[in-house]
């Protein structure tokens, strides 16, 4: 390893106070175990801190090399997994926590795709292979803050820059045009960076290049994100879009800032393949585009093939009973967001769905039998017969022994 930065900037460092997280003895048995100077919290975790967001993951980097990792973390106690050695990551688990622990690293050559990297302990030359200012922020065991680039000032401010020149990094990692656009859309209080959206559009191209995966990530976050109608209109506006949907896709801005407001006012929690489906329709080549798995493929199936949309409770009833009440609130989403139902029947089929539990046929087959019915396909027959009765009048009779005698009274009518 080469260099002795330490990433300060100068004066006496600014502090992280009041953070529970800090103080976990989970991560201070960790910090014992690396040794402070060797150790600091990096990124996403410093940054949110700083603004009040909630702090999910903790990372760290260090000066030591993996190997080293490895062994203080295993004589501390922590289970290892050294999923991305050869980028210098390695997972460290202990009591119900996890933590990333990479060792410094500067890039030898990028493609933008991958990187080969060297490692390092200097802090200056991580924190210039990092993507954003905000994202190269790092605090020590104590708090203090180490800021080697500047990114205080955009943090305070909300600005999404990129370190150095946009295009170099952009370069480094085409994902990064996806990245700028979800961290604006998370993050930022302001217009987008003028020099970031040049780039961006400039570099557009790269994202072919880039695993469909990847760019499903990236889009399953910022869709859900405060700002994500915006960053959709800024990636449209700069042909990032056009690498990033079907040709097909419908592009209905309104019906995602539809479903948006739906969800701050209703309280449900943001779905970014419900605003997908909303923006672009639920096309079947939304599958490949974004990698869907079969239970994410399924709800859009549901949403293209639903036939008509109930006018009552009890077709919502109905639908919730057949298709289940998460698909039924999933049409009713969609439709209000897409403007096929409007404001009272869009609450009216929420109140309905939020209610009301779907009831379980309580027949089998021996009860047919039991009533006279003969063993076969007439068994089956039968049932949906009354199952079908049952349904229409709105899940009525209710009770087993209402359901047998209706049973027994189909079984004496004469067939008309």
């Amino acid at each position: 390893m080469t260099g002795d930065g330490d990433g300060t900037t100068g004066g006496a460092p600014e502090r992280l106070s009041g953070e529970a997280w800090l103080l976990d003895p989970t991560l201070r048995r960790l910090f014992d175990a690396l040794g402070e100077d060797n150790a600091r919290i990096v990124g996403g975790a410093v940054r949110n801190a700083l603004i009040g967001m909630p702090v999910q993951d903790v990372d760290i980097a260090t000066r030591l090399p993996p190997e080293e990792v490895m062994r203080r973390a295993e004589e501390a106690g922590f289970s290892v997994h050294p999923v991305g050695i050869d980028h210098g990551s390695v997972l460290v688990a202990r009591g119900g926590r996890t933590y990333e622990v990479t060792t410094l690293r500067h890039d030898v050559e990028t493609d933008g795709r991958h990187a080969r990297v060297a490692f390092t302990d200097d802090w200056e030359a991580d924190a210039r292979r990092r993507d954003f200012t905000m994202n190269a922020l790092y605090a020590d065991a104590r708090g203090n803050i180490y800021d080697p680039l500047g990114g205080l000032p955009d943090v305070r401010a909300r600005h999404v820059r990129f370190i150095g020149d946009a295009r170099q990094r952009i370069r480094e990692d085409y994902l990064r045009i996806l990245r700028f656009f979800r961290f604006w859309a998370q993050y930022a209080h302001e217009d987008p960076d003028p020099e970031a959206l040049n780039a961006v559009s400039e570099l557009r191209e790269g994202l072919s290049r880039i695993s469909r995966e990847r760019i499903r990530e990236e889009m399953r976050r910022l869709l859900v994100a405060p700002r994500a109608v915006e960053a959709m209109l800024h990636m449209a506006r700069t042909g990032v879009l056009d690498h990033v949907v079907p040709e097909n896709c419908l592009r209905d801005f309104e019906a995602l800032a539809r479903m948006a407001t739906d969800d701050t006012r209703t309280g449900f929690a943001s779905d970014w393949l419900l605003r997908l489906a909303a923006f672009c329709t639920p096309l079947p080549e939304l599958k490949d585009a974004f990698r869907l798995s079969r239970k994410e493929a399924a709800r859009l199936k549901a949403l293209r093939t639903a036939m008509g949309l109930p006018v009552d409770t009890r077709g919502w009833r109905i639908l919730a009973w057949r298709d289940g009440i998460d698909t039924a609130r999933d049409i009713a989403r969609h439709a209000h967001a897409t403007g096929r139902l409007d404001d009272e029947a869009f609450t009216m089929a929420l109140n309905t769905l939020r209610d009301w539990t779907p009831p379980v046929f309580p027949l089998t087959g021996k009860d047919a039998i039991a009533a006279g019915v003969a063993p076969g396909p007439a068994v089956g027959q039968t049932l949906r017969k009354v199952q079908e009765q049952w349904i229409a009048g709105d899940f009525r009779p209710a009770t087993r022994e209402e359901l047998l005698a209706l049973l027994k009274r189909m079984l004496e009518e004469p067939e008309t």
